[in-house]
């Protein structure tokens, strides 16, 4: 009886042990999908493909001032209530030097409407004259910090590289683009283009989590 008992804690203390490498795991590859640039820092550039087929990285448009990086998705509702607004805003500032550059970093195996061939299918119907990228391997959101969908990063050409200007959330209602009140990345980009300071550089972007790949 004692050795039945004495196999028993045994067991129990393994399965404890292995509940609190499994739950550290998870915690450290949550802090890593979070970690990302701060403002001012220097944006590595990436290649990733466009709808259209051809690989795309920050470096190819060299006329730019500054892009409006927007990681998006097609099955988000929230997603889906900004994508005009996306559209609004490459339609303002395109022609002033921020275009916008969509990202789609979501597991497909998560929500096939995410797939790429629904991101060619889709693109038009909401209106996306600008590029829309696949971030296949999600290392691009790692490296911007992004953890939800829709989240924005305004970046601004200085020299040959682009520096993080802005972090977080389009503006602050993300269910009545009428009932708007503080629209944070067309002001991050008018402040820019008057050669002034982002006055609200950081905020909480508000969207569904971003379904990151299980290895």
């Amino acid at each position: 009886m004692k050795s039945v008992i004495h196999h028993i804690i045994k067991k129990a203390l393994f399965a404890k042990s292995l509940f609190i490498i499994i739950t550290l795991l998870a915690t450290i590859g949550s802090i890593n999908a979070q970690s990302g640039y701060n403002i001012g820092q220097t944006v590595s550039d990436f290649q990733l493909k466009n709808i259209d087929g051809r690989m795309l990285s920050l470096s190819d448009n060299r006329n730019v001032k500054g892009y409006i990086v927007v990681f998006t998705c097609n099955h988000c509702p929230f997603s889906k209530a900004y994508d005009s607004r996306v559209v609004d805003l490459h339609n303002k500032f395109a022609s002033k030097g921020y275009p916008v550059i969509a990202i789609n970093p979501n597991d497909p195996n998560a929500y096939e409407e995410d797939s790429f061939a629904n991101m060619r299918l889709t693109a038009p119907s909401k209106g996306f004259t600008f590029p829309y990228l696949q971030d296949e391997t999600q290392e691009v959101a790692k490296a911007f910090g992004a953890t939800r969908t829709p989240s924005c990063f305004v970046l601004k050409k200085e020299g040959d590289r682009f520096t993080v200007q802005y972090i977080g959330a389009i503006d602050d209602n993300s269910q009545d683009a009428s009932a708007v009140n503080k629209k944070f990345v067309e002001d991050a980009v008018n402040n820019l283009l008057s050669g002034r300071p982002v006055m609200v550089n950081n905020t909480k972007a508000v969207g569904c989590a971003i379904k990151w790949k299980s290895f």
